[in-house]
């Protein structure tokens, strides 16, 4: 009833898996995660926060292998979304820092979160004894 395919199929992406290139998971989360600390990086930098700055910057550079590229590109946003947003992307990093077992980028991630929320409620922070 049917005709059976003669050619090959169109959908095939080639004969040597090889041929084009492949990451593990873990590689693909330590991409995710310098992009998620690299655009926490670029808002931090806008804040003024040098301090902060560093720890981030330090963290891309051990994920990418090279110092992130930082400018100073202004946004115009105000302080407080600039701290909510900051807010999220330090949460993003720290998901993907706990799926990936990366304990560094996780409390550095959790730390910058802890920030945020204090300049967002106006409170200082605590040290834990």
């Amino acid at each position: 009833m049917y005709e059976p395919i003669r050619t090959k199929s169109v959908h095939t992406t080639a004969d040597d898996p090889g041929a084009y290139p492949h990451r593990s998971r873990e590689e693909e989360l330590d991409i995710q995660l310098a992009g998620h600390l690299s655009a926490l990086l670029a808002v931090t930098d806008e804040l003024g926060d040098g301090e902060g700055g560093e720890l981030i910057a330090r963290q891309v550079a051990r994920l990418r292998g090279a110092p992130p590229a930082r400018h100073a590109g202004l946004s115009g946003a105000s302080p407080e979304a600039l701290h909510r947003k900051a807010h999220a992307l330090a949460g993003r990093a720290l998901v993907v820092a706990a799926s990936r077992a990366d304990t560094s980028a996780a409390i550095l991630a959790a730390e910058r979160m802890d920030a945020h929320t204090a300049a967002l409620t106006g409170s200082p922070l605590v040290a834990a004894p």
